[in-house]
């Protein structure tokens, strides 16, 4: 892998799991091999995974590829703090998070969180299908994201023709329960609409219902219920009792801005009633900056969102991944660039087992 480098693959393999799936900092993972009776200081773990993620990062473009052309995502972002020599501080950054529904998760990092974070996730890869033409049907079709109410967006999409904003029902309800003790009865009503939303989408999703049998149903049960839902919170906003600023005013002001964005996926049965898939891709990197609390700079935020990034993708298709990235990291120096679509996770998968492959939930 690396010049006078003495680590095998199974072992920067070792060094990636413990680091990216186990959440064990450097620091840790040498007082594990010290125990062992090697010596190996936590600055050598971190050169090892580093020439590693320049090698899986031409997977990491195939992964960005298939985000660039798919037509309805959800996406997310979370803040990770990195060193900033001369700065005296801890700065933070963005891993800025697309998730395809039953698909593959894909990780952009970027030192804000303005609308820069969103041109990434939207950038074609420079991958080695940019020589292959595309379908010309792919790009004009509108393309649905989905998210929450952050600022950002709505600012980032405004000028984008071709881009549908979808809202989340699970943000919407959390703003409501954290207003909970300030008309308790009230609250709760509205809570109840919403529990009978996702009951209904609990019914689907254990019936494993298709696109248009989701429509359907929306149509006649959810929007009834949505109606209901909407002449509620209109009628608190006119209330002068509930202060713009206090937690109710909070919620209601958000659901009525939200709304259009939220009743989109009464219409369009491919997409979710909230972004909580995203979410749960944006967990393992939470976990993981509890235990590292930071990464080293600027420049390693890319590195760690390229092995996130598959890392992510085969926890979720249930592959080992020692074994993963032993075998990938010992096959990709003598593969050429046009080759690297076969080790994505979810080809790697179906090579290993001859069968059509699909996400653990």
């Amino acid at each position: 892998m690396q010049d006078r480098c003495i680590a095998t693959p199974g072992l920067i393999a070792e060094v990636i799991d413990n680091r990216f799936v186990c959440h064990l900092p450097y620091y840790r993972q040498a007082e594990m091999f010290a125990r062992m009776g090697v010596n190996l200081h936590r600055k050598t773990h971190c050169d090892w995974t580093l020439p590693a993620s320049d090698w899986l990062s031409i997977i990491y473009r195939e992964i960005q590829y298939e985000h660039w052309r798919v037509l309805y995502r959800q996406i997310d972002e979370t803040p990770i703090h990195y060193l900033q020599p001369g700065s005296g501080k801890a700065q933070t950054g963005y891993l800025w998070t697309s998730n395809i529904r039953g698909g593959t998760v894909f990780y952009h990092w970027h030192d804000g969180r303005d609308a820069g974070g969103m041109d990434g996730l939207f950038e074609k890869s420079q991958s080695t299908k940019d020589d292959t033409p595309v379908d010309p049907k792919i790009l004009p079709l509108l393309r649905i994201i989905q998210c929450d109410g952050y600022i950002v967006y709505p600012s980032w999409s405004k000028d984008k023709k071709l881009i549908k904003l979808m809202g989340c029902h699970s943000h919407l309800r959390r703003k409501f329960f954290e207003a909970t003790e300030q008309s308790l009865r009230l609250v709760a009503w509205i809570l109840r609409q919403l529990v009978h939303l996702y009951l209904i989408e609990t019914r689907l999703r254990e019936n494993k219902a298709g696109p248009a049998s989701r429509e359907a149903v929306r149509t006649a049960e959810s929007r009834m219920i949505y109606r209901r839902l909407k002449k509620a919170i209109d009628k608190l906003a006119l209330r002068r009792s509930i202060l713009p600023k206090s937690r109710l005013g909070k919620a209601t002001s958000y659901a009525i801005n939200q709304w259009p964005n939220l009743e989109t996926y009464l219409g369009d049965g491919r997409v979710e009633i909230c972004n909580n898939l995203v979410e749960n891709a944006i967990r393992p990197t939470k976990l993981g900056a509890k235990n590292w609390l930071f990464i080293g700079n600027e420049m390693s935020g890319q590195k760690c969102a390229t092995l996130y990034t598959i890392v992510e993708n085969f926890r979720c298709l249930g592959i080992n991944p020692k074994e993963y990235l032993a075998d990938v990291l010992t096959r990709l120096p003598g593969m050429l660039a046009s080759e690297a679509a076969s080790l994505t996770p979810a080809n790697w998968l179906k090579a290993r087992s001859g069968k059509p492959v699909r996400k653990v939930a």
